[in-house]
């Protein structure tokens, strides 16, 4: 574990730390300093760095849940404000999106997102899906179609709730230009300097996909069971990204004790839980976790450079900007 890449915990009743950078605190610019939502450090130096930037960590409900009153949806904490899972994944040329829940919209808004040069699909539940009608502007009418990724049930899917999006005479002004492109498990596809691979995991009842990043990031969230094989391609990768959904069993994610397991076997130098129910408090969980181990936060960005993570960031609820 390399020194000095975790400050220490902050203790009870004091406010989230701002963005820290090899154990020091790195000021974050507000929206109101002129700037984007997100960090941007500026150019990616070497072949294979990357950045990973948290759009939303909320399971299907998101955080606050709507009607509910409980601590955590009444929490003054940012960091407990969380909308529907998505990452964007970003390198020296290409960005890439992980998913586009209904909160697309506004996590594109807040993030300052400017460009997106394709899409992969974990799955077609709800809350990772049904915003891919907002990329409209980023596809416009004449020029190349979206590429999004997914597998074969995926894509049939983007076909029967999107299928004007896919057509080549839509009679509509205004909608979405994609172009399906179905991926096999374990396949290894290259957009851009980006590489990547889709890993299968269970969600239940159904297999979804999970990704590795230029071997040096993997998302898998929306998970119950990360079966033998795919453990043992995640592992030696230096960021895992895991579902951690709750405490209490659920039959088609991990519990935070399953989670727990899961990281263990892996090994990562870092994991982040994402895909978090209001059961979970931000800091009393964290309390709760082994010192390689955190919470990912709306807001949160996980930078490779020259093989060295540095974790940045602010919840996006401190920086004004909705």
């Amino acid at each position: 574990m390399p020194q000095g890449l975790f400050l220490p915990r902050k203790k009870p009743g004091r406010a989230p730390a701002r963005g820290y950078q090899g154990g020091s605190l790195k000021r974050r610019p507000r929206c109101g300093d002129g700037v984007a939502a997100l960090d941007r450090a500026g150019p990616f130096p070497d072949d294979g760095d990357m950045r990973l930037s948290f759009l939303g960590t909320g399971t299907s409900h998101g955080i606050p849940v709507v009607g509910c009153d409980c601590a955590v949806c009444r929490s003054p904490d940012p960091r407990n404000r969380r909308l529907r899972a998505s990452v964007l994944v970003e390198s020296a040329t290409t960005k890439l999106l992980v998913d586009t829940p209904p909160d697309f919209r506004q996590q594109a808004l807040r993030a300052g997102l400017r460009r997106v040069d394709g899409v992969l699909l974990t799955h077609t539940h709800a809350d990772h899906f049904l915003g891919l009608d907002d990329l409209r502007v980023f596809t416009g009418e004449t020029g190349p179609r979206l590429s999004i990724y997914g597998s074969v049930d995926s894509v049939a899917d983007l076909g029967r709730v999107f299928p004007y999006a896919l057509a080549e005479d839509c009679p509509w002004a205004g909608v979405p230009r994609f172009v399906a492109r179905p991926i096999a498990p374990f396949e290894e596809v290259n957009v851009g300097d980006l590489e990547w691979q889709a890993v299968p995991v269970r969600h239940g009842y159904m297999t979804v996909f999970g990704f590795i990043f230029n071997r040096q990031v993997a998302y898998v969230t929306d998970c119950s069971e990360v079966t033998p094989d795919t453990c043992a391609l995640l592992r030696g990768v230096p960021v895992l990204v895991l579902d951690a959904l709750r405490r209490r069993p659920h039959p088609t994610h991990l519990t935070l004790a399953g989670a727990l397991d899961v990281a263990g076997q892996v090994g990562a130098k870092l994991t982040l839980f994402t895909h978090l129910c209001h059961e979970m408090d931000h800091e009393q969980t964290e309390a709760e976790l082994p010192a390689n181990v955190r919470l990912a936060f709306d807001g949160m960005q996980v930078e490779v450079r020259n093989g060295e993570l540095t974790v940045t960031g602010n919840p996006f609820g401190t920086a004004g900007c909705l």
